[in-house]
C-alpha cells in the first residue's frame, strides 16, 4: 500500500499531459490535462485496456473513427486494439482520469490521427 498526493507529481509536459499517480506494476493511474487545442497521437494497445473519466472540460475521443465529445462525469472504456485519438477542441483546459491495465511498459502502437470535421 502507498498514498500519493497529486500536488506532489507533475504533468509530463509542464502544464499538460499525463501526471502519473501510479505506473505499474499491474496498472497505471494518471490525471491527464489537455490545454485548448492539444491532442495526443492516435494509437491502440495490444494488451492493455484503457479507461477515461472526464473531470473538467470537454474531451473529444475518437474511437475507431467514431467521434465522442465527453463531458464531466462521463466514462469511456476502451478494449485492446481499439484505436483512439484524444483532443481538446475547446477554448478551456480539460482534465480526465486515465487508467491502463494490465500494465505493460511498451504496448502503444501509433496510427495516423483521424481527420475530424
Amino acid at each position: 500500500m502507498y498514498i500519493v498526493d497529486e500536488k506532489d507529481r507533475e504533468y509530463r509536459f509542464g502544464d499538460s499531459g499525463p501526471k502519473y499517480l501510479m505506473r505499474g506494476p499491474r496498472s497505471n493511474f494518471a490525471i491527464v490535462q489537455f490545454m485548448p487545442g492539444q491532442d495526443f497521437q492516435a494509437h491502440y494497445h495490444e494488451v492493455m485496456e484503457e479507461n477515461f473519466y472526464i473531470l473538467e472540460g470537454i474531451m473529444t475521443i475518437v474511437v475507431d473513427g467514431v467521434v465522442h465529445d465527453l463531458k464531466p462525469g462521463q466514462f469511456i472504456h476502451l478494449e485492446p486494439k481499439e484505436s483512439h485519438y484524444v483532443l481538446n477542441r475547446t477554448g478551456e483546459p480539460a482534465r480526465m482520469v486515465s487508467t491502463l491495465a494490465p500494465f505493460k511498459d511498451s504496448d502503444k502502437i501509433e496510427v495516423d490521427n483521424p481527420i475530424i470535421g
